[in-house]
């Protein structure tokens, strides 16, 4: 059975935190109380609920939605946080003495996510000391990394982001549960911000309606490089990451203006809230020290 988009989030929310009471499922998925008893009513009629707990059946309506695979694009040069990234890539660079790239490595374990692939560039014999800690780890190599932007890098991976998170390697990711065991729908992850002259996207009934440069008012998000691809969006993506790059100018492109820049009509793309200290994007020197006393010495 193909399970709603109410019915999911309350599956979720107890595969994810156990035993639930109605209230606290108000509160987790933003339902009213009406709305929750009589999911959780239907739900237990199906076998999927039991005292408010999930059950095996629930557990497996679940399964169509788990993320199967996870794709970070680590290739990039990051000229910007020069000195420190030229002689180790940006994902790799130590931050309170950890690698960058370790907790979003870390989340998507958690959340029982093993197949995962890293797209390298720069320095790529520098991203083998990974194979010690995450011995499950694969590498893509994209050789074009210095002479295109990183629609290349999605281009590499494109067979693999059908069930599946792309990550920008380069998140100092503070809130693990946002790597999520289970999706229902493609999406990216925002902040809403009141004004931004930086790239963003307006959201119209939670679904990303426009992506452009700079934007003020009620439904404005700043995107971060985490996003979720369904597995029909995932096909879809393999062919049109290769037309758009194969265009005039393709390869100055953004991986993500393909799904909502460019062939925009074939998607739809949530947006999903996070807060602004559930993650950090370094990308500057000056943030890293402001994150990383030690590198101000």
């Amino acid at each position: 059975m193909e399970l709603n988009k109410k019915q999911f989030d309350i599956l979720d929310s107890c595969a994810v935190h156990g035993r639930l009471t109605q209230r606290r499922l108000c509160e987790l998925t933003g339902q009213s109380l009406g709305s929750v008893n009589h999911l959780a009513k239907e739900l237990t009629e199906l076998h999927y609920l039991r005292g408010g707990a999930i059950t095996q059946e629930g557990l497996q309506a679940l399964e169509p939605y788990r993320v199967r695979r996870a794709v970070f694009l680590a290739a990039g040069i990051s000229a910007r946080l020069l000195p420190i990234t030229l002689n180790t890539p940006k994902p790799l660079v130590r931050v309170r003495g950890q690698r960058i790239i370790d907790g979003l490595l870390d989340a998507c374990l958690a959340a029982g996510i093993e197949d995962i692939y890293i797209v390298r560039g720069y320095l790529p014999e520098q991203f083998d000391q990974l194979l010690y800690k995450y011995p499950m780890v694969k590498f893509l190599e994209n050789p074009l990394y210095n002479e295109s932007n990183n629609i290349s890098s999605a281009l590499v991976a494109r067979y693999m982001l059908a069930n599946a998170y792309v990550f920008e390697a380069d998140l100092l990711l503070a809130n693990p549960r946002l790597v999520k065991r289970y999706q229902y729908r493609s999406n990216i992850l925002g902040i809403k911000t009141e004004r931004t002259d930086d790239w963003c996207v307006s959201v119209k009934d939670g679904i990303i309606a426009e992506e452009k440069v700079g934007g003020q008012g009620d439904d404005i998000w700043r995107l971060l490089g985490i996003s979720y691809w369904s597995e029909s969006d995932g096909h879809k993506l393999c062919n049109d990451l290769l037309e758009v790059y194969q265009s005039p100018g393709g390869k100055e492109r953004y991986w993500e203006q393909v799904p909502l820049l460019y062939c925009k009509h074939k998607y739809s793309v949530e947006i999903r809230p996070c807060l602004k200290e559930d993650i950090a994007e370094i990308d500057t020197f000056r943030e890293l020290k402001e994150l990383d006393g030690t590198y101000s010495v």
